[in-house]
């Protein structure tokens, strides 16, 4: 019998389907934003009031939450692999692909995540579906990068190339925090993490975009906004609350859901192209995913029955 109760599952899963829907429309608000604002200031000014909200509510919302303050190291490492690296290069490349797009890509996490995994655990099994699930999502960037990355200019592939190295930071991370912090306050790590982040790429930004046009319309202060309280504080506040006490293959659902969704927003709303490749590159990369992160069940074992004396 599962030692997890159904009230615990039915917030697990109410948890799992609100990410899915605030992460499905943040690409497409990232990029709504980007018209009036760089992007390292952009994601900066992001993480510089995520971060601040998180310092204001810490003192409050640790002690209920529990775990142990995580120390500068885990700090550092979360700060620049899950927020500076990983979201740094988001803003860059939404610069020039469409939001949609930019999602699909990212829906590879979970097939990066199981490779990083399997380079830290080498001793852990991997079957044959598995294996078959790589093979699956290879294609599918494939075919992603020969059609719709190829039909957005000579950049498009340079662009996939590098989008690709943000999963990959984010995973790093990931395995990270799961290994080093999974008695650590979340609550305390995302304050540190987002700080950092804030404090490294407001400082590439006054670098590179000192003589960048910057206009804080309604529109970007709205994008900003939102992707600072709901799209970082709400969603990392929850992720890694739920990361702490959920295994996090049950969490890769929202990999599935998230790129979908931002499709769909992009299509409905930012008349961006979803052609039959793009659906079928989607297609190959979720099926991987499936293949990778669905747990077959082991069959139960049948108990003896007590002898009746």
């Amino acid at each position: 019998m599962s030692s997890t109760s159904p009230a615990r599952l039915s917030l697990t899963d109410a948890i799992i389907g609100l990410l899915s829907l605030i992460w499905g429309t943040t690409y497409f608000v990232i990029q709504k934003g980007l018209a009036d604002l760089p992007p390292f200031t952009a994601v900066g000014v992001r993480f510089a009031i995520a971060g601040t909200v998180f310092a204001l509510l810490a003192p409050r919302l640790a002690p209920r939450e529990g775990g142990e303050t995580p120390g500068w190291r885990l700090s550092i490492l979360m700060g620049v692999f899950n927020f500076t690296i990983s979201y740094a290069i988001v803003y860059f490349v939404e610069t020039e692909l469409p939001s949609g797009l930019v999602s699909v890509f990212w829906g590879t996490f979970p097939l990066i995540l199981a490779t990083c995994v399997r380079v830290v655990l080498p001793d852990e099994h991997m079957e044959r579906r598995q294996w078959l699930g790589f093979g699956l999502g290879f294609l599918g960037v494939v075919l992603l990068f020969v059609t719709d990355l190829r039909d957005i200019g000579p950049d498009g592939i340079a662009l996939g190339l590098l989008l690709l190295l943000s999963p990959l930071s984010t995973a790093i991370g990931q395995v990270i925090v799961k290994r080093q912090g999974a008695h650590v306050s979340s609550v305390l790590l995302n304050r540190n993490g987002m700080l950092i982040a804030a404090a490294v790429l407001l400082s590439v930004a006054a670098i590179r975009e000192r003589e960048a046009r910057i206009v804080w319309s309604a529109t970007a202060i709205g994008s900003v906004l939102y992707l600072a309280l709901i799209g970082t504080n709400v969603t990392f506040g929850l992720y890694y609350w739920t990361l702490r006490r959920t295994p996090a293959h049950r969490l890769g659902i929202i990999a599935y859901l998230t790129p979908l969704l931002a499709l769909t927003v992009g299509f409905v709303f930012g008349d961006e192209p979803v052609s039959w490749h793009t659906l079928a590159g989607t297609a190959l990369i979720l099926s991987s995913v499936g293949l990778i992160m669905i747990r077959r069940r082991r069959p139960a074992t049948t108990a003896k029955k007590p002898r009746i004396e």
